[in-house]
Formats: structure tokens, C-alpha cells, sequence
């Protein structure tokens, strides 16, 4: 069965930008922002997804990855 890999620590590293930084840009709390980065979350709203791709100037297929292994 395949999952859904999720980047966000690596691209917020690569654009020098903090959990709390993102997270108030984007108007969510850390503790929200932190379970989507580490993968936890069971869903992500496609509005969350595009004010993160717009403050880190990247495409969603830079954050989320599918694997099947």
C-alpha cells in the first residue's frame, strides 16, 4: 500500500523559514503546522495548501510526495 510523503521540513529549510514564522503567514497554529510537517495529518484543506505553496514559493508536488513501498 502507498503513502503520501510530506516535504515541508525540507522546503522550509531550504527557504530558511521557521515553523512559527509559516505558521503565522499562513494562519495556523504551530501546533497544526507541526502535525502536518511530520506527517501526521489525516488531511490538509486545499486553501492550506495553496497559502503554503504561496509563501514558499514552490508547487504542491514540492511538499507532497507519493511513494508506493
Amino acid at each position: 500500500m502507498g503513502r503520501i510523503i510530506v516535504n515541508l521540513d525540507v522546503v522550509m529549510a531550504k527557504r530558511k523559514i521557521s515553523l512559527g514564522e509559516l505558521a503565522e503567514k499562513v494562519g495556523l497554529t504551530q501546533a497544526n503546522l507541526s502535525i502536518l510537517k511530520t506527517g501526521k495529518a489525516r488531511a490538509v484543506r486545499f486553501s492550506t495548501l495553496e497559502a503554503i505553496c504561496r509563501e514558499l514559493e514552490c508547487q504542491p508536488g514540492d511538499i507532497l510526495e507519493y511513494s508506493d513501498g
